[in-house]
């Protein structure tokens, strides 16, 4: 799997191990790889942020495949000082229609800094430039208008709203190559 940049962050592929250690272990320090070496990578305590209860589904998806990464699921580092600030990635495959859905979480002390907008621009790209992929989709509670920031700003359009019985009512987003500016590249 690639690694994406953006110029703040490395979105390195989400393997078995990191998400079996940080199911064992709150904050520790793993080291990750990457085009240009090892790199060593602070795990806080908040990482990955909201997707850390889909971790375990996850980890036994990756054991029953014999896989090990995560097919299109990324952890955010920083460039600057190699902290894990989020993770995010596709919430399944590819649809009939060549839509799929991105899902993404970062720890709140990282809030409002910028990085989901990096991250998830980056993802865009890279997932619209895979075969048969034509829509990226998202869902934002209503109830977080910083998460619609972020898509708004990566180009997506909502489309129509939704519900869900732990999130309640849903915003449904949506954007294409033709509405995507792609800034940021994968290696």
């Amino acid at each position: 799997m690639p690694v994406l940049q953006t110029p703040r962050l490395l979105l390195l592929p989400l393997t078995r191990a990191l998400i079996e250690r940080r199911l064992q272990e709150e904050a520790f320090e793993h080291v990750l790889a990457r085009p240009d070496g090892p790199l060593p990578v602070t795990f806080t305590a908040p990482w990955p942020g909201d997707p850390l209860p889909l971790f375990p589904a996850k980890l036994e998806r990756l054991i029953r495949a014999g896989l090990a990464e995560a097919p299109g699921s990324f952890v955010a580092v920083t460039r600057a000082d190699g902290r894990a600030v989020g993770q995010l990635g596709g919430k399944g495959d590819v649809d009939a229609q060549g839509a799929v859905e991105i899902g993404y979480g970062f720890a709140p002390a990282d809030w409002g800094q910028g990085y989901a907008t990096e991250a998830v621009r980056a993802l865009t790209a890279h997932f619209l430039q895979e075969p048969g992929v034509r829509t990226v989709t998202a869902q934002t509670a209503v109830a977080n208008p910083a998460s619609r920031r972020v898509l708004e700003k990566c180009g997506f359009r909502q489309t129509g709203t939704a519900w869900d019985e732990e999130d309640g009512d849903l915003l449904t987003w949506a954007v294409t190559p033709a509405t995507l500016t792609n800034e940021y590249s994968a290696e």
